[in-house]
């Protein structure tokens, strides 16, 4: 995957307050308020910074958590993972293998019915979605 690499000021000039504060900051857009919670468009999600291929509709399911579930990445290098031991919590934070942007955080063993027993609670701030053709 090919590394992308800017500046602060390069970040904040390409992307919206929100989107700065989610993908270069690592905050959280508000529960049930993004674009992609419940959009079940076919079609590849891509990282909104660099443009990566990140996860794909095949793998979407409604958890009703508040924000888009993923079950596994399109590719597993795609992203990254790190211990996230912020807020008093130990989590997984998911980012960005390109261009080491905050996604969200990825949960294991909450009993969803997926393949992989993951749940990639990802920031729709954090994605563009692709339509399949």
């Amino acid at each position: 995957m090919t590394k992308v690499t800017k500046s602060d000021q390069e970040w904040r000039e390409q992307l919206s307050p929100m989107e700065y504060a989610v993908l270069r900051e690592g905050g959280t857009e508000r529960a049930f308020t993004g674009e992609y919670t419940d959009t079940e468009t076919e079609g590849v999600y891509n990282c909104r910074a660099c443009g990566a291929e990140l996860f794909r509709s095949t793998t979407k399911f409604h958890s009703h958590c508040g924000w888009p579930s993923f079950y596994a990445p399109s590719e597993d290098d795609n992203v990254r993972l790190i211990e996230d031991r912020s807020h008093g919590m130990v989590r997984t934070e998911v980012r960005c293998a390109s261009c080491d942007s905050h996604l969200g955080h990825v949960f294991e063993g909450e009993g969803y019915a997926t393949p992989t027993d993951q749940r990639y609670c990802i920031n729709s701030v954090s994605l563009t979605l692709q339509p399949q053709d």
